[in-house]
């Protein structure tokens, strides 16, 4: 299927229109995941190639009032090291029409600024979250940080961020069998844990497919204390977890397996970086310049016109599973969840 090139919103050949936006705000990130990035850190964006908090509201305003984007999440790196976080968020959710806004974080620094950021609008918040053990926690993120997550999760729910999601990612002898006490933790505090195929994004360019956990080990592991259910995939829509009830629900568990079920074919998400690139997918190795144009005096419409263009030439999928798949020259830090 071909959608005509004058559409209004951020079609692509193939029949998809993104109507979710991720928006990265800094690279950095004051953890060292051993899936992400080396221990001593990246060569970080400089301050001048990062937009600034009004060019990121702008951009974000054509995407909303001129590309029908109807969800943004920002991300990071850390978003929460972004000290216009609050701003950004506050003036995102006075757009018209208002789009969900979430936050994919960390958690380190969320104790601090949950309120605030629902004071400002923020509808929910994603947490990373691979484990409830210290040692492991230190192991994976070479930070000893693990209650300042636990109470920043706290602190969201508590100022109704809610669903609090929990995105985890299993590592193999590591973490792997720590996957039901890991749900178990979520149920009890009522947070929704989203269990992720670790993917090839990291830094190091170290990911094997023979040593990633599937998601049919993950439910596997989910097994041996928990019964699950299949959700009704005809419900998923472009949502990329596959949901299952836990114990006749009507608490669910989701995994996301971009891996071995990609879901390329509903793919609804279109990612622009901290630095104003546009990204049509995940794995893309290409992108499109957005900044250039932005602080060289374009305007919403030209700008808008730059984005449809960029998003029109998406690949069909990411093409892990092809033997000539190459892994994107931006790690996950740097591109935004």
């Amino acid at each position: 299927m071909t959608v005509p090139s004058t559409t209004l919103g951020l079609a692509d050949n193939h029949g998809r229109v993104a109507t979710d936006l991720r928006v990265s705000l800094t690279d950095r990130c004051n953890l060292r995941c051993t899936y992400c990035m080396p221990e001593e850190g990246l060569d970080w964006l400089a301050k001048p190639e990062l937009l600034t908090d009004d060019e990121v509201v702008r951009l974000v305003s054509v995407a909303v009032t001129r590309l029908g984007v109807d969800e943004i999440r920002f991300t990071g790196g850390e978003p929460m090291l972004r000290r216009g976080l609050v701003g950004i968020v506050a003036r995102t959710t006075q757009l018209h029409p208002r789009p969900e806004v979430s936050l994919t974080t960390n958690g380190i620094g969320l104790a601090r600024q949950a309120e605030a950021l629902k004071e400002a609008g923020l509808d929910r918040v994603n947490v990373s979250l691979d484990t409830i053990r210290p040692d492991t926690f230190q192991q994976l993120a070479r930070r000893d940080r693990l209650k300042d997550v636990l109470n920043g999760l706290e602190a969201a729910h508590n100022a109704g961020l809610a669903p609090v999601k929990v995105n985890a990612v299993l590592m193999r002898g590591v973490n792997d069998h720590q996957a039901p006490e890991l749900l178990q933790f979520c149920l009890d505090h009522g947070y929704e844990l989203r269990f992720i195929e670790q993917m090839p994004l990291d830094a190091q360019h170290g990911w094997s497919r023979d040593t990633m956990i599937t998601a049919d080990e993950i439910l596997e592991h989910l097994g041996e204390r928990f019964d699950l259910e299949p959700v009704d995939a005809a419900t998923r829509g472009s949502a990329p977890a596959e949901s299952f009830t836990v114990q006749g629900g009507p608490a669910t568990v989701g995994i996301i397996a971009s891996v071995t079920r990609p879901f390329c074919g509903d793919c609804d998400r279109v990612r622009l970086t901290a630095d104003g690139q546009v990204r049509d997918c995940l794995f893309a190795r290409t992108e499109s310049d957005l900044r250039t144009a932005l602080r060289a005096g374009a305007d919403d419409e030209d700008l808008a016109e730059r984005w449809r263009k960029a998003m029109r030439g998406k690949l069909p999928g990411h093409g892990i599973a092809d033997p000539s798949f190459l892994q994107p020259a931006r790690p996950m830090s740097a591109i935004g969840g």
